[in-house]
């Protein structure tokens, strides 16, 4: 979508990783135009006034102008940006030239309103499968968003892309079959009772070993047999 948006760049005359230091440490970060069959060129522009684009309704798919100092003034689009991955702040972007008589792919998000009768009624779970889709426009025409009613989706039931209802000049190109949203079953999974260890073999031993051992000391052993033998001999030993 367009928006009366005009942002100044100056053209930058060195690139390079150093060069890209000193553009952030001057307040700038680098950038890159480029597109309509026109050559590339290398500028510096403001990541607040890039931020703002970004972070508005219409996101990456706004259509604004960029001014270059001493240079070309054309609409352009964010088609890709880079973010410091511990401060997220922006560090480069790509701007691509929009020829606004020619009909073009943009990505619009899709946003889903009501609460489904699968969740309410049921107890399902409600899943965003897809967040947005490819559409066919003219650069005027795109849509900041498309929104899609919930409401009666069951248990079971899916919203698929070929539902939705696009402007009259928006053409789908996203598979009609494309799943947006889905109701699934609340999956319980019971716990099992607790099963009581068999007791090992192993502790039934002692008790053989125990046993085993009484028997033994119970019992008149060979050797057992001759000291009883020997004793009455003795006994006359010593009178004697």
């Amino acid at each position: 979508m367009r928006k009366d948006i005009t942002i100044t760049a100056e053209p930058r005359t060195t690139t390079g990783k150093n060069e890209a230091r000193r553009t952030r440490v001057a307040g700038k970060i680098p950038a890159t135009l480029y597109g309509i069959g026109k050559a590339s060129v290398p500028l510096s522009v403001n990541p607040k006034e890039i931020g703002k684009i970004l972070r508005s309704a219409s996101g990456h798919n706004t259509i604004f102008n960029i001014q270059v100092t001493g240079g070309e003034n054309a609409p352009v689009m964010l088609v890709d940006w880079q973010n410091d991955p511990v401060k997220s702040t922006l560090l480069h972007v790509d701007l691509k030239r929009i020829d606004l008589s020619k009909r073009l792919h943009a990505k619009v998000p899709v946003h889903t309103t009501g609460e489904p009768k699968g969740v309410k009624v049921q107890g399902g779970i409600h899943e965003i499968v897809t967040r947005e889709i490819l559409v066919e426009c003219l650069p005027d025409d795109i849509p900041e968003h498309v929104t899609v009613d919930v409401s009666e989706l069951m248990i079971g039931q899916s919203l698929r892309a070929s539902a939705l209802t696009l402007p009259a000049r928006v053409k789908l190109v996203s598979p009609a079959d494309q799943v947006i949203s889905h109701v699934i079953a609340l999956r319980v999974v019971a716990e099992a009772a607790p099963v009581e260890a068999a007791a090992p073999a192993a502790a039934a031993e002692p008790e053989v070993i125990k046993k085993g051992k009484k028997e033994e000391e119970g019992a008149d052993t060979p050797e057992k047999e001759k000291e009883k033998e020997k004793g009455p001999e003795k006994e006359k030993e010593k009178k004697k």
